[in-house]
């Protein structure tokens, strides 16, 4: 069995091509696709966030939006970046959210991707110290992040409160139980993954990875999943921790499929990101059968327990739909994921 979910990584653009052509469009359906998602019986909808750039961004007013009109499914980010973040706010954000949903949150954060702007996380109030960097920066708004969610007092009350407060340290508010333990980190190294392991998260690995070894992406991300279930083992934690895999995953099923992704996917594509050389793992298009049989090769999935199947959302809520409900009835019973 597995946790199967989308991801969007929520475009829009003015084109005629384009299913979303603004930042309403792309909200909305965002909320429409997720709704769609839960009544096929998929577990989750995930969304990625980006600054500066046509897609999706500030994520909490979505997932509180998304937790409103749905009822069971996961809602969670792949990734929010850390190095924009203020943690104390984000607590509360995310509080609020957790509490709408019911406690479906599931939190996705990182250090960050390839920025459309030069340290756009300068334009949100947010330096380094001297001798970090901008990735040491995210990990530690991450650590601070973490240690609020565990809803321990640490504010001194003002004697002369506006309302009456509780006794000893004040904790920020609203508080969900349970959240930290729904709190993953996006990982593209073995080593980042075994520091999230240390730090109690779950792991998200996306469809790129650091390429640490030159073989092929899916048997890189499987020793990263192994290092990582290892050190989280090792760290002493009590529970049994998650992780997911993105994949572009597509049954051809028609004509309009064939159309849109008939070509040729069955290749990883090595290239440089951030001034450091990464894998970027192939895409999965081919009749059920076939596609079944390509799948059954990925080390990676077989050792993940959630799937995210990355959307093209600029094609429209019905066909991302179709794609969805293509790999429910026509795949995942099939590799006994259902």
């Amino acid at each position: 069995m597995k946790s199967i979910g989308f991801l969007s990584f929520g475009h829009w653009s003015p084109s005629a091509r384009s299913a979303t052509r603004s930042a309403a469009d792309v909200l909305l359906q965002s909320i429409d696709l997720a709704v769609a998602a839960e009544e096929l019986g998929a577990d989750g909808a995930y969304f990625r966030v980006h600054h500066f750039a046509r897609q999706l961004a500030s994520p909490f007013p979505l997932l509180a939006a998304v937790g409103a009109r749905t009822r069971r499914i996961e809602i969670g980010t792949g990734v929010i970046d850390m190095r924009y973040e203020n943690p104390h706010y984000m607590v509360e954000d995310a509080g609020s959210a957790d509490l709408i949903s019911g406690g479906r949150l599931q939190l996705g954060l990182s250090r960050g991707s390839p920025e459309q702007v030069i340290d756009g996380w300068r334009h949100f109030g947010h330096l380094p110290r001297p001798g970090e960097s901008d990735a040491d920066m995210g990990r530690r708004h991450t650590e601070t992040f973490l240690d609020l969610l565990r809803g321990e007092g640490f504010a001194e009350p003002n004697p002369r409160p506006m309302f009456p407060n509780p006794l000893g340290l004040l904790r920020l508010e609203p508080h969900s139980d349970g959240l930290r333990e729904r709190i993953w980190w996006g990982s593209a190294s073995d080593a980042t993954a075994v520091w999230a392991a240390q730090q109690g998260m779950n792991l998200q690995s996306s469809t790129l990875k650091a390429d640490e070894t030159g073989e092929p992406f899916h048997v890189q991300q499987a020793r990263q999943i192994r290092a990582y279930r290892a050190a989280f083992e090792a760290a002493g934690h009590q529970r049994r921790p998650r992780v997911s895999v993105s994949r572009s995953i597509f049954a051809i099923v028609n004509d309009l499929d064939r159309a849109y992704f008939g070509g040729d996917t069955s290749h990883d594509q090595v290239g440089v990101i951030d001034n450091m050389r990464a894998v970027f793992g192939r895409s999965y298009a081919a009749e059920p059968d076939r596609l079944v049989d390509e799948l059954r090769r990925d080390e990676a999935i077989r050792e993940a327990d959630t799937l995210l199947l990355t959307v093209p959302n600029q094609l429209g809520v019905a066909y991302n739909t179709h794609v969805i409900d293509a790999i429910l009835t026509h795949v995942a019973p099939a590799l006994g994921w259902r």
